[in-house]
């Protein structure tokens, strides 16, 4: 069994345990994180999990998390970038949260060239694992129940898209990108719920578009590149889909920082260069 093999066991039995688990820790802790949001308890609970399971595997060098100021030196080997509970916001109101792993071939910062596989896993109704790696040539869904995973399916990007769904109020985001957001909900369905993972999980179903765009709020965007934008990106552009900023892939952008943030735009390609062309300069 190579690294990617284990760090793909070991996410699958960690969030397993994580479905049966986390209605005890989603109660409220009231700190921040490093990237200055409010963490519940389940935050760094879940952290704390993937750490323990992550951290001593034989070829994983170090651990990066969203709820952690710097890297975990782990010694030699890939490093491992998560974001341990995805919409945990969505907690006090029982809705889906997910969780995104990014591996990492480079210390981090580094682009999402580097990235040589990525997971993410959404708690719903049922609880499922969609993984893209560079030693697979297909993007697959696992469907995780009591103690096990199997395979449920695999992700190509549906067509004609039918979804969208683009994050932040209109006041909040500009002239263009509200005209092209009146233009997609004319024609798709409009689908948000506040955790990327859910949002995503929408996309790679029925086909369309999700963007968390900069916004007065946000002016340099939500989405951290490192634990969020790029391994989605990842996933994304292997499933026949494409990403952007809103002027290129999210897969070249050079990181300043282990918490820099991006604007966040996944999907169908043809819907993705409707978006920079929309921003592109006049």
């Amino acid at each position: 069994m190579n690294t990617i093999d284990q760090i793909v066991r070991a996410v699958k039995e960690t969030a397993d345990y994580m479905n049966t688990h986390l209605a005890s820790h989603a109660g409220s802790r009231g700190e921040t994180n490093p990237s200055g949001e409010v963490q519940s308890a389940a935050d760094v609970w879940a952290d704390d999990l993937f750490f323990d399971a992550l951290g001593p595997l034989d070829g994983v060098g170090g651990y990066a998390s969203e709820e952690r100021e710097s890297v975990i030196d782990c010694g030699e080997g890939y490093t491992v970038a998560v974001d341990p509970l995805d919409g945990s916001a969505n907690l006090a109101s029982n809705n889906s949260v997910g969780t995104i792993v990014g591996v990492y071939d480079a210390e981090l910062p580094a682009s999402g060239r580097s990235l040589v596989a990525s997971m993410m896993v959404l708690h719903g109704p049922y609880t499922t694992m969609t993984v893209a790696r560079e030693d697979r040539d297909v993007v697959q869904e696992y469907l995780l129940q009591d103690g096990h995973s199997e395979r449920r399916g695999t992700f190509t990007m549906p067509q004609p898209p039918a979804v969208v769904g683009i994050a932040g109020k209109p006041t909040d985001r500009s002239d263009r990108l509200n005209a092209l957001a009146e233009e997609l909900e004319r024609d798709l369905k409009l689908r948000y719920g506040g955790a990327t993972v859910a949002d995503l999980a929408q996309v790679l179903e029925y086909g369309g578009i999700f963007g968390y765009p900069e916004s007065e709020v946000y002016p340099e965007g939500k989405l951290r590149v490192h634990f969020e934008a790029a391994p989605l990106a990842y996933l994304i552009e292997n499933a026949t889909g494409a990403s952007s900023d809103g002027h290129q892939s999210l897969l070249d952008i050079d990181p300043d920082g282990l918490h820099a943030r991006t604007p966040t735009f996944l999907g169908d390609s043809a819907l993705v260069e409707r978006v920079e062309d929309a921003l592109a300069e006049p």
